[in-house]
């Protein structure tokens, strides 16, 4: 099945001119008032502005269905995870990081996870990550083992999302295979999850979908142009 992915640059929501603040204001103002306190709650302007960017993304995938953000009614399940209280056959998970916000929908459940690549502490995957990824990670050359640390994040943390498990699930309780085609075992069997990876400038990005082994990606870069009224 097709899943539907949008990635977008916040960068152009932290100018400081006048009119740059005025545009700001008008986005969040399109918004529902749920999503406006959520900017509010951030204390610094790059918090605001991912905040911004997940809220425009959840709009504009919405309206792929005819639905706005503002007239959408969220619930949340047993783990915080949040659903469209009225349209139960539309699942989304947003995500973000650095200046990138990313949000995907399907029909079945979704997470996604994106990242700004940085030095990665490996003490982590030594202490949290799961066996088969930890001897993947020592046999790996720098580079390569600083985009492979990157690689495992945003896919355990997309399958933790899709999962709704969140923190409650320890990492080393799953283990990314990245093998020809990308499986999760949990407890020494494959479980029926599809994968799909993105590769950005600066960036990793990953989600996953419950019950599918082949996931078909339809994804979209968005520019803030795109997102006015």
């Amino acid at each position: 099945m097709a899943v539907k992915a949008y990635i977008l640059d916040v960068a152009g929501l932290l100018g400081e001119r006048e009119e740059e603040k005025e545009r700001f204001r008008y986005l969040c103002s399109i918004l529902s008032e749920d999503r406006q306190q959520k900017i509010e709650r951030f204390r610094y302007a790059q918090g605001k502005a991912l905040s911004l960017g997940a809220g425009l993304l959840l709009d504009y995938g919405l309206r792929q269905y005819g639905i706005r953000e503002r007239e959408a009614r969220l619930v949340y399940g047993e783990n915080e995870k949040p659903y469209l209280r009225d349209y139960p056959g539309i699942f989304f998970n947003l995500s973000h990081s650095g200046s990138m916000a990313m949000a995907v929908f399907a029909d079945k459940e979704v997470g996604c996870d994106v990242e700004q690549i940085g030095n990665p502490d490996f003490r982590v995957a030594r202490r949290f990550f799961a066996e088969g990824e930890r001897k993947l990670l020592e046999k790996a050359e720098d580079k390569e083992a600083r985009e492979l640390f990157y690689r495992f994040w945003v896919l355990k943390e997309s399958f933790l999302k899709v999962t709704g498990e969140g923190i409650r699930m320890p990492l080393n309780d799953f283990c990314i295979c990245l093998e020809e085609k990308i499986r999760v075992e949990v407890k020494g069997q494959y479980q029926k999850y599809g994968f799909c990876e993105l590769a950005l400038p600066g960036y990793r990005a990953a989600l996953c979908l419950k019950g599918e082994e082949d996931v078909e990606v339809k994804m979209g870069r968005l520019f803030l142009e795109n997102l006015f009224d």
